[in-house]
């Protein structure tokens, strides 16, 4: 291969997406990933049983769904097929009730009205202000910040008054939105719950307005699956990269950033092999590996290192897969047809649940997300099966155990069996004889998750928290936002740069555009002869 123009450095999503921009642009793109296959977290395998196909990481994407940069890749012309379940999300309780966030507005909203009458109509008035907003909102989430143009287009469809209001409901925590917009429980839980899809508590600012948004993009979209499993998506992707002339290589760790008078000129992998970059290089790697492994720390100002003694991963995540012999036996109606169903019994049990994460004790009773796969697509296990999975968050560095358990977080075979007992005893507490459809589970602790894909460091699936301060400008250190890194020619494409986790391809094309840009200005300030 000629020199390529820019090498990216990790074939995770973002990283997939950059690539494929750049490509889009003519420039000649290497793709380095030091896995054994692409994806980062966006894969699948039937390493549990042949018979069923498991998401290893990431499982729904509603995000997908709704950004603009991975509609206008096309991948459906690229082998990806979109599928859901017919519900989209479901929150029981013990005493049977459900809060369904149904595929039908109306239909979630009589399911809230069964809580409390007037909660549909609640629901139905957070969905008409999406409806007028949510497009723009979108726009200043996926570009690099500040959102200038998505901005204006929002504060003019809004005006002054109104702005200020969206503004406030968006920082709130997820208990007080859902105080001030519900009487009942049902879409008060809804919205806690889509919060902790995140590390932000019912009491974290801004857990509303990411409860809000989960919600909505929920209500709109659904929460849509690749039929047969998360690695379709990463497929596509790489199959129209490599369609446009770009390469991929698998196997090959990069071991450094290579820079010359102050610009990164390429990479070397860790066997010590030079690969040169004419351009760009793009890191599809979390901030704190860029910065203090690929990179010297003394090639970086102060303020930044700083910002990176300062930086805070998000929760750790344990997660357990399931083959099941059939449908999980709910004892509400609503669970049964839906893809995601949340599992605490009040927004009080979520806040004791997140508050003894942050004492840093594994908590007595997990809140569960449980995915149910053959629900969503039903290529994934046998008809009248299931492939099931769940997980819940515990500290990143544990001193206790809130449960009876005794669980150290050395995450030895005593630890990982006691935490996936606890979590099936949750879903148990939901599902009495859950426990009799298991044919086979597989437990992935904190350092599973890391070993399959280092950018989850500690289990941290949104490769730093959610919480305002680390957010926005503050992403991932203070004084940042935008792709652009102090080493010209080097651009930050993971998810610890704005606007953060989740599989949207946002860092990745915020940093392609940056690349380009930069090299037009280039060749603009470049003397005529």
């Amino acid at each position: 291969m000629v020199d390529p123009d820019a090498v990216v450095i990790g074939a995770g999503p973002n990283g997939l997406v950059a690539a494929n921009l750049l490509a889009d642009a003519g420039w000649r793109v290497l793709v380095l990933e030091a896995q054994p296959a692409p994806g980062g977290a966006v894969r699948s395998d039937r390493g549990l049983d042949p018979d069923y196909v498991h998401d290893l990481f990431s499982a729904f994407y509603p995000l997908a769904a709704a950004s603009p940069v991975i509609r206008r890749l096309g991948l459906e012309q690229h082998g990806l097929s979109w599928s859901r379940a017919p519900a989209v999300v479901a929150h029981p309780r013990q005493d049977g009730r459900c809060a369904v966030l149904a595929a039908d507005p109306q239909a979630t909203a009589a399911s809230l009205d069964a809580f409390a009458p007037g909660d549909g109509a609640a629901w139905e008035r957070l969905y008409a202000l999406w409806e007028k907003i949510g497009a723009d909102v979108l726009d200043c989430l996926f570009t690099p910040f500040p959102p200038a143009r998505a901005g204006l287009r929002l504060a003019a469809r809004l005006g002054y008054g109104q702005g200020l209001g969206v503004a406030r409901t968006m920082l709130l925590p997820a208990r007080r939105l859902g105080e001030e917009e519900f009487t009942g429980d049902g879409g008060r839980l809804l919205i806690a719950g889509n919060a902790l899809h995140a590390d932000l508590a019912p009491e974290s600012a801004l857990g509303g307005g990411f409860g809000w948004l989960m919600c909505m993009l929920g209500q709109q979209y659904g929460f849509p699956v690749p039929r047969g499993g998360a690695g379709a998506l990463t497929d596509a992707l790489v199959r129209r990269l490599t369609a446009r002339g770009g390469v991929l290589r698998c196997g090959q760790p990069v071991a450094e950033v290579v820079v010359r008078g102050g610009r990164a000129v390429g990479v070397r992998t860790e066997d010590g092999t030079p690969v040169p970059a004419r351009r760009a290089v793009l890191a599809d790697v979390p901030a704190p590996l860029l910065y203090g492994r690929l990179l010297p720390l003394d090639q970086l100002p102060e303020r930044v290192r700083a910002g990176l003694r300062r930086f805070q991963w998000d929760f750790s995540t344990v997660k357990v897969d399931w083959a099941l012999s059939r449908p999980i036996p709910w004892r509400a109606e609503g669970p049964r047809t839906a893809g995601t169903v949340h599992l605490a019994d009040s927004v009080d049990e979520l806040t004791l649940f997140a508050a003894q994460i942050a004492t840093r004790h594994v908590p007595a009773t997990p809140f569960a997300v449980l995915g149910q796969m053959t629900t969503a697509d039903p290529t994934r296990s046998p008809a009248g099966t299931e492939s099931a999975w769940a997980y819940t968050h515990v500290p990143q560095h544990i001193t206790g155990d809130a449960g009876p358990d005794g669980i150290t977080g050395r995450w030895d075979e005593r630890d990982r069996q006691a935490i996936a007992d606890r979590l099936e005893a949750q879903v148990e507490r939901y599902a009495p004889g859950f426990t009799a459809t298991i044919r086979a589970r597989r437990v992935l602790t904190p350092p599973d998750l890391e070993r399959l894909n280092p950018a989850l460091v500690g289990g941290a699936i949104n490769q730093g928290t959610t919480q305002i301060h680390q957010q926005l400008v503050f992403r991932p250190v203070p004084g940042t936002g935008r792709p652009g890194t102090p080493i010209a020619g080097l651009y930050l494409a993971s998810a610890t740069a704005h606007p953060g986790g989740g599989v949207h391809g946002a860092p990745g094309a915020n940093a392609a555009r940056t690349a380009l840009r930069a090299q037009r200005l280039r060749l603009l300030r470049r003397p005529r002869r």
